[in-house]
């Protein structure tokens, strides 16, 4: 792995442990993040020994979302032409984007571990993630409205299929902040912690359950409920279909039946 700027990236147990490393300045997102994440999951999805992905922040909280000097460099590319800006501001939105859109593809579960603030970018980035823990007292807030713009790297298009498409308007219309506990009732998070330290002791402990499962069977899981989001029952159907045809030919299936009639732990290859 190559030393990041923004992030702290270490393994343990086949999960790929990736921490905003930006304590200093509530984890916001500067430049750096934006490059860098695409380069962490794209070896993650390249590594066949990780096998689940925990994405936390460093210190008090999660992150601050988009680091506003990265904002007001954007603003100093900007001319006197209108078309010229709408083309710079275009590419760069659509940058970010891939961005999280590299955490969304990722073929490997990913896990938001979340204390403190959770404002503005952090939401689009959990978004991306598959499921979502945080401590009690966590702060969410879609704080895009707040400074004048739509949210636009992934929260207003991913939000409405985790918490439904009421309460992502309330929350996208009005700002407001939300806590750990509002937003376990929401279902933005799964399940909540005391505090940091016991949310990172139970997101590892549900990493190391899914990494004892095999990799071929959770790689097939995540790519049919991710082509669900966009397709109709009888497409994933026939998805499902074809794509099982190869893969329960793998010898994990095997393997896992042998556990299981012999009340054993299966072990899977990479």
């Amino acid at each position: 792995m190559s030393d990041y700027k923004a992030f702290r990236v270490e393994t343990q147990d086949k999960i790929a442990h990736v921490t905003i490393n930006r304590a200093e300045k509530v984890n916001a997102m500067n430049a750096d993040f934006w490059t860098e994440i695409i380069d962490i999951f794209r070896w993650i999805d390249e590594t066949d020994d990780i096998r689940v992905v925990i994405v936390s922040g460093a210190g008090k909280h999660f992150s601050s979302g988009i680091d506003l000097a990265m904002l007001a460099s954007v603003g100093s590319e900007l001319g006197n032409d209108v078309g010229r800006n709408a083309q710079v501001l275009r590419r760069k939105i659509l940058q970010l984007q891939a961005s999280f859109n590299a955490v969304d593809q990722c073929s490997k579960p990913v896990l938001a571990a979340i204390q403190g603030y959770c404002l503005g970018g952090a939401i689009d980035l959990i978004s991306a993630c598959d499921m979502r823990y945080s401590t009690t007292d966590a702060q969410f807030s879609i704080k895009e409205i707040d400074m004048g713009m739509a949210a636009d790297v992934g929260t207003l298009q991913r939000l409405p299929r985790i918490i439904g498409d009421g309460m992502m308007r309330e929350l996208a219309f009005t700002g407001r902040s939300i806590d750990g506990e509002e937003a376990r009732q929401l279902g933005l998070v799964n399940r909540t912690y005391a505090d940091q330290q016991a949310l990172l002791d139970g997101v590892f402990a549900i990493a190391r359950e899914i990494a004892a499962k095999s990799p071929v069977a959770i790689r097939g899981t995540k790519e049919m409920i991710r082509y669900m989001r966009d397709h109709r029952v009888d497409d994933g159907l026939e998805y499902i279909a074809t794509w099982n045809a190869a893969m329960l030919q793998s010898a994990d299936l095997r393997v896992a039946m042998a556990a299981q009639m012999t009340k054993q732990k299966a072990d899977f290859a990479d």
